[in-house]
């Protein structure tokens, strides 16, 4: 049997600042993450010098749970440690932080679409030949075109394009996921969903399901230790209890979309075949030397498929060679 086997669902767990600037907590965050079976953890990496001025309104709070390199190194020895098959990526804004990530073995880098339009740290991450996942939420084809092209004239490196807002939490009818699909016919990449639905509703759960549904293979979303704290980044994040009822979704939707079948049925399809598919069969005892005419046979289900109702020409007008009952399957062994 020639099949096309999708590729698997990849699953990013994105701690975003769920953290608040606590190690213990990010830990309880990346084990939710890893024990649910997330492909990959995202972190955040900043120095917050080189990324915001002082006087930004948030400069104070984020200056508050900014981690160091030395708790970021910590946190990716205890995924290593703990959760060897789940990834790291890197979400970065300034080039100290990509040297950084780089040192600590980070597997892929992912780009906000805040710097979409920075030749600077786009060109720079490219550099580092580690794939590169394009965020482009609220960003023009122009953009996402000229970002793609500063990649690929600078490094070899895979590049996914990750379609999402981060409106905390964004509106159902904000989304446009058939624009999502649009861009990825367009650029050719492959393609990612990033969900920021209120993680207290079940659109968390549907939407993207529904992304999945249309064909797309990445799904990031945000994970928290406990959003009843109305800590920093909860809108849209799930508790690790939903994380893991998230990633159980994800592989049941992915087993639904089953294979592309090319020739030949699978195992459950023939099962069901020979239970629900009709056979000729006799419509009476009919003796020796019987002439079949139309009349002797019909068509019904039975313990095993035998010739299809659309075989019925190939019988009649022949004679049977044997003697044969009612409801008998009725082949070519049966007749002269």
């Amino acid at each position: 049997m020639n099949t096309i086997k999708p590729q698997k669902t990849y699953i990013i767990a994105e701690m975003a600042c769920s953290h608040e600037g606590d190690t213990d907590l990010a830990r309880k965050i990346i084990d939710g993450a890893g024990k649910a079976g997330a492909d990959a953890i995202q972190f955040q990496v900043w120095v917050l010098k080189d990324m915001m001025v002082p006087n930004h309104p948030d400069f104070e709070r984020v200056s508050k749970i900014e981690l160091s390199q030395d708790e970021w190194s910590g946190l990716a020895d205890y995924v290593r440690k703990n959760y060897p098959a789940m990834q790291i990526i890197a979400c970065v804004y300034e080039r100290q932080s990509v040297d950084f990530c780089v040192c600590m073995g980070v597997d892929a880098f992912k780009l906000h679409s805040s710097d979409l339009s920075n030749p600077f740290l786009v060109k720079y991450v490219a550099k580092t030949g580690k794939r590169i996942d394009l965020s482009v939420g609220a960003s023009t084809i122009a953009e996402i075109q000229t970002a793609v092209e500063w990649i690929r004239s600078t490094s070899n490196s895979e590049i996914w394009m990750m379609y999402g807002y981060q409106n905390f939490p964004t509106p159902t009818d904000a989304i446009n996921l058939n624009y999502m699909m649009k861009l990825k016919d367009l650029f050719g990449l492959r393609t990612g969903y990033q969900d920021h639905s209120d993680g207290a509703s079940e659109t968390a759960y549907w939407l993207p399901a529904a992304a999945q549904g249309m064909g797309i293979d990445i799904l990031e979303k945000h994970i928290t230790h406990d959003r009843s704290k109305k800590g920093i980044d909860h809108e849209a994040a799930l508790n690790p209890d939903e994380f893991a009822r998230f990633v159980q979704m994800v592989r049941i939707i992915e087993d639904a979309k089953g294979i592309s079948i090319l020739h030949g049925f699978s195992d459950e399809e023939i099962k069901y075949r020979k239970y629900s598919k009709k056979s000729l069969v006799s419509s009476r005892d009919l003796p020796r030397g019987t002439t079949i005419v139309e009349n002797d046979l019909t068509f019904m289900r039975a313990e095993t498929l035998g010739l299809p109702p659309d075989q019925a020409d190939h019988l009649i007008g022949r004679v049977l060679k044997r003697d044969i009952p009612a409801f008998h399957l009725v082949g070519e062994d049966d007749v002269e």
